[in-house]
């Protein structure tokens, strides 16, 4: 299923169990508690390693002004531990990351 919007898409993915599969398809043990985007974030990161991208580059991103307020809003710990995660995720790039997706993975991990 797709459902597109004005800014974005959502998609319903539907498959089956693949050896060490992990994310936000699930890893398929049966357990839905580990299974919160903070479960998943703290075995596989916030991030797609560049290694495994399915694409060469990632897509070009912008918050909206809902997002900027949502970083104004996010539990203070919970920020910190934020721009830490998301500086090193974003370490492996090969240029500097912008600070469109320095917020935007922070995003993630304030909301999930």
């Amino acid at each position: 299923q797709v459902f597109r919007w004005k800014n974005y898409i959502d998609l319903r993915i539907v498959m089956s169990k693949q050896p060490n599969q992990d994310g936000s398809c699930s890893n398929f043990n049966g357990d839905p508690e580990d299974d919160t985007t903070e479960a998943v974030f703290s075995r596989i990161g916030a991030r797609v390693p560049k290694g495994k991208l399915l694409f060469s580059d990632r897509a070009p991103v912008d918050l909206t002004s809902v997002e900027e307020k949502l970083l104004t809003l996010c539990e203070p710990a919970r920020l910190k531990r934020a721009q830490a995660e998301c500086a090193k995720d974003l370490s492996d790039l090969t240029r500097t990351p912008s600070v469109v997706q320095t917020q935007s993975c922070m995003l993630d991990i304030c909301y999930g």
